[in-house]
């Protein structure tokens, strides 16, 4: 009896312990998935403030009921008191309070955060936290499945029938809000689908696939499915917008994965969806583009806690299938980020240095706050999503010698070298981290396509490929003015080419809100002193603008400033950002499409 009871005593309060932390876990998703939820009337009231209010506090979510959880498993259990083997039954009690949940993956996760807020670092091991899944997402279902699917199906017998259904679809979303003309749009996107398939040859599973959520985002809501015909499978998303009348229209047909990659872009800011289950949704999303990381999924439906526990996953993978070395990133050099990356990972891995040049008037923290700006605002596919880790271990057999004295030199504040868990092996340890996906910078992409047409002036190909980068350049800062977002530094080395042609923006250090800046011009020289001066004898304030300065950092290049010059002279001119910030203020918020304006159905029509 004296021995037994201990052990008994130990195991109700290792059980009560895991209670608490599923406890506040389903909190946690519970919160998570009414503010998910509301998105439908807020969309349906075209209440973008609330809507954008609501994507900036769902992101602190998490982090805030994982300090709920760890106050209370110190109030009520003393639970960093608690001996190892109290711990190990914790995490056995919760796996089993995991069998048939419906978020395990991320109810592990959340035991993950919250207990390494309490244990040593030592113990961060498979045996007291979920180093790998031990729950199974495979199969889950909604616990009513009558009331609740994953995703609709929809069975037209004949092509005839494929309009009806269409239809039908849209009109299941249940949207409180008239269509202007909801007949029309099926029909423009029935015509739209038509070429995609096979439609003379109808097979026995024809049908539609559709998620039962609506994705909303900014001001849009999307349709997300799959038209499947025999071996085909088309994936789409309809993308639904307000008229000015604030009637509903289907404004295009995205399809095809490059479509949907673009819709999911890194770029851009996380989805409101009601999901149950999120692991089906991501197992969906996943068939329509297997390329894409379901960390990245994850991401996208604004779970970004699991996107960051998969890519740390696949990145520890990716070490032990890989041999080759940080080092420090191509391209020129930051003066306050020190950028690496490892040449087998499609990712660079940022450091805030510790000193900056006397024109970089800014302190650690004010960079960080830049970064969680961009990571709650609206970043419209323009700004890159960063992940960030504090006290991340490498060996340090996988750093070259040259990257290690660069992180030494400029940033030795955030290094530590040596055998931190006193197993003999050698770790380079980061106290903080950003880490984004790599892209090409701009400025080399540019210089690449000047190499080539210096060789060969008629080469189409360098030419064409010069003139969307500086296309789209010029759109992305557009883009990101509309989201009232000043880019601040907005020299080519700053941005980023995508796989998908895309200029990315990604220093954040000086970026501010549109609102916040002062436009202004040059002021005429008041004498010939002036006029020769080779200093600015004009006075200056900290976020005093002048556009018409842009220039000469920027356009350098001929055949870079005739291409700007044509299609983004407005980005010189105090008028288009002063209109753009008046707009704002008085509580405009821009649609910004994830696709080309000429492929709205609207624009069409007016072709046609």
């Amino acid at each position: 009896m004296s021995t037994s009871l201990p052990r008994r005593l130990d195991s109700s309060l290792a059980h009560d312990i895991a209670r608490a932390m599923i406890d506040g876990f389903n909190r946690h998703y519970r919160l998570f998935r009414t503010e998910s939820a509301r998105a439908k009337h807020r969309f349906e009231t075209q209440d973008w403030p609330a809507q954008q209010r609501a994507q900036r506090e769902r992101i602190e979510f998490y982090d805030l009921r994982v300090k709920e959880c760890v106050l209370r498993l110190e109030r009520e259990f003393k639970a960093s008191r608690q001996p190892m083997d109290v711990w190990q039954q914790v995490k056995l009690f919760y796996v089993g309070m995991l069998v048939d949940h419906r978020q395990p993956e991320l109810a592990e996760t959340f035991f993950n955060s919250v207990s390494t807020k309490i244990l040593h670092r030592s113990y961060f091991q498979n045996d007291f936290i979920f180093v790998r899944p031990a729950v199974s997402t495979e199969y889950i279902e909604p616990e009513d499945p009558q009331a609740h699917t994953t995703y609709r199906s929809y069975y037209p017998q004949t092509l005839a029938e494929l309009r009806p259904a269409l239809q039908q679809m849209v009109e299941d979303f249940g949207l409180r809000v008239p269509f202007e003309d909801l007949a029309r749009d099926v029909a423009d996107v029935h015509d739209a689908l038509l070429p995609l398939f096979d439609a003379h040859k109808l097979r026995p599973n024809f049908q539609i696939q559709v998620l039962h959520s609506l994705f909303y985002r900014n001001k849009g809501a999307y349709a997300v499915g799959k038209l499947i015909n025999g071996f085909q499978e088309v994936p789409f998303a309809l993308p639904l917008l307000h008229n000015r009348d604030g009637q509903l229209r289907i404004d295009t047909l995205l399809h095809g994965e490059d479509d949907l990659l673009m819709l999911f872009s890194f770029a851009r800011a996380y989805f409101m969806v009601d999901m149950e289950v999120p692991s089906a949704y991501v197992q969906f999303l996943r068939s329509m583009m297997p390329r894409k990381p379901r960390a990245e999924f994850y991401n996208a439906l604004g779970l970004a806690k699991q996107g960051k526990t998969l890519f740390y996953r696949d990145f520890l993978f990716h070490m032990r299938h890989s041999t080759d070395r940080f080092r420090i990133a191509p391209g020129i050099k930051g003066m306050v980020m020190l950028v690496f990356d490892l040449p087998s990972f499609p990712f660079v891995f940022k450091l805030i240095k510790d000193h900056y040049p006397p024109q970089k008037d800014t302190t650690r923290e004010q960079i960080r706050n830049k970064y969680l700006l961009v990571k709650q605002h609206d970043r419209v596919g323009r700004m890159a999503d960063t992940l960030e880790f504090s006290g991340v271990g490498f060996p340090r057999e996988r750093f070259s010698d040259e990257l290690i004295e660069e992180i030494q030199k400029f940033a030795p504040s955030q290094i530590e070298i040596g055998d931190r868990n006193g197993d003999g092996n050698i770790e380079v340890f980061l106290k903080h981290v950003y880490i984004e996906r790599r892209m090409i910078p701009l400025n080399i992409y540019l210089q690449e396509c000047f190499d080539a047409l210096r060789k060969d002036p008629q080469d189409a190909k360098a030419r064409e490929q010069m003139e969307h980068a500086v296309i789209d350049y010029g759109n992305a800062i557009k883009d990101l003015v509309a989201a009232n977002i000043f880019p601040g530094d907005m020299l080519w080395k700053n941005f980023g080419i995508t796989r998908h042609g895309k200029v990315v923006f990604y220093d954040y250090d000086e970026i501010e809100y549109l609102t916040d800046c002062h436009f202004r011009r040059v002021p005429a020289p008041r004498n010939e002193e002036d006029e020769l001066s080779g200093e600015v004898w004009y006075p200056v304030g900290p976020r005093d603008v002048f556009p018409e300065t842009f220039g000469p950092f920027l356009l350098g290049n001929p055949l870079v400033r005739e291409v700007f010059m044509k299609h983004h002279a407005d980005l010189l001119d105090v008028d288009f950002w002063q209109s753009h910030k008046d707009r704002i203020l008085a509580g405009h918020v821009h649609d910004v499409f994830p696709y080309e304006r000429e492929r709205r159905f609207v624009h069409q029509r007016r072709l046609a």
